[in-house]
């Protein structure tokens, strides 16, 4: 499989002087920034030193950073593979910061790469498997910034101030969507050394927020991917300045940073059809269509009916699927009748948007259709009466 994994097997001897940093490679630091460093790597309300990766693995109780994610067994081949390639092996981590706030609706992380050729990449943690963290996930969708959107742009302002020179940006899921609104909202000072912005698979923005922020001035320094797809990268994305990567799984799965396709110093792109691309238009427009209050409400129907057994992380919910959607369904049928009406109207509204985009692409296909028909009958006609015409003495 010629994922990141086969990416540093394949290319892990090869120094950033060698082979210069690429897209690839990010991915490879944003999928290490879910990793849990706290016991290794200081903080960032002072100047630190930086840690070593090879000190890290080194240590025989290494493993600890594993813990807390998914993919466990494909972050500890990452991160070994990093940590011995000549590539990677001179990395050093800094500034790590991990902050979860269940009153807050808080799940932020971001840590500090500087690596061998001693460029700097200022890493954004998605969502991990905490439910606060996938709650504040849907909260993207506010008009107003949320409170890992404000912290993103200070840590960046921080961290910054301790080092000169450029520096690279980067995340993957919500990371993704927190180093382009750090971009857009740190100093000018930090903002104007940032030379790179990639964004794997991070939902966009409401419209509020791009007019408030800085984007005009960043957007051509943004790499923004998406899987071909993507449930993900694509909410509240307003325009087409994406690459679509071609991946080894289907649908949702696609969000996995492990399926993505590399072929050398680069993914594999590949397409997204019109039919998806219209139906990401209808969700899109539905959300623009909420007001805060309303996704407020939805957000915290949402998760009271999936959080029923008081459960604080996906495995929980995993772990008896069963269980957990029967106490959803009970929950809801104890739900007052105000709720139930609010919800099934935000659903109506985006039935009806999803209606009118996929009847529109329907229709515009189904004219087409019937206007190669009506040249087919016309070529078959044609070819018929030359036909006959030869056939006469």
């Amino acid at each position: 499989m010629n994922n990141i994994i086969a990416y540093l097997e394949e290319f892990g001897s090869r120094t950033l002087y060698e082979m210069p940093f690429n897209e690839v490679d990010s991915l490879v630091l944003c999928q290490l920034s879910y990793l849990d460093y706290k016991e290794y790597v200081g903080g960032m309300e002072e100047r630190n030193t930086p840690v070593g990766v090879k000190d890290i693995h080194s240590d025989p109780e290494w493993q600890k950073i594993l813990e807390g994610y998914w993919y466990h067994s494909d972050n500890k081949k990452l991160f070994t593979l990093f940590a011995g390639s000549k590539r990677f092996e001179d990395t050093k981590l800094n500034y790590y910061v991990q902050v979860t706030d269940e009153s807050e609706d808080l799940q932020f992380s971001a840590v500090t790469f500087i690596l061998p050729d001693r460029s700097v990449y200022i890493a954004y943690r998605g969502t991990d498997a905490t439910l606060i963290g996938w709650k504040e996930d849907l909260k993207l969708a506010y008009s107003d910034p949320i409170r890992a959107q404000e912290l993103s742009a200070h840590y960046m302002d921080k961290v910054s101030s301790y080092f000169s020179g450029d520096f690279r940006t980067g995340g993957h899921s919500k990371g993704g969507n927190l180093a382009v609104y750090a971009a857009m909202f740190a100093s000018s000072f930090a903002r104007k050394r940032i030379t790179e912005i990639y964004d794997h698979d991070g939902p966009g923005f409401r419209p509020e927020i791009l007019k408030e922020g800085h984007y005009s001035s960043i957007k051509n320094r943004i790499h923004k991917f998406i899987p071909k797809s993507s449930m993900v990268g694509i909410l509240l994305e307003t325009g087409d300045d994406y690459k679509v990567i071609d991946c080894y799984s289907v649908g949702t799965l696609q969000h996995n940073t492990y399926r993505w396709k590399y072929k050398g110093s680069s993914f594999v792109y590949s397409k997204m059809t019109g039919t998806r691309k219209k139906n990401n238009e209808a969700i899109n427009d539905w959300i623009n269509t909420l007001t805060d209050n309303e996704l407020d409400t939805l957000i915290d129907i949402i998760f009271a009916l999936f959080t029923a057994n008081d459960e604080k992380n996906v495995f929980d919910l995993a772990g008896d699927p069963v269980k957990n959607a029967l106490s959803a369904y009970n929950r809801y049928r104890e739900m007052d009748q105000r709720s139930k009406d609010m919800v099934l109207t935000i659903l109506k509204r985006l039935k009806e948007i999803m209606d009118k985009k996929t009847w529109g692409e329907f229709s515009k296909r189904a004219g087409a259709f019937i206007e190669e028909i009506k040249v087919w009958q016309e070529d078959a006609s044609s070819f018929m009466n030359k036909a006959i015409t030869k056939k006469k003495p």
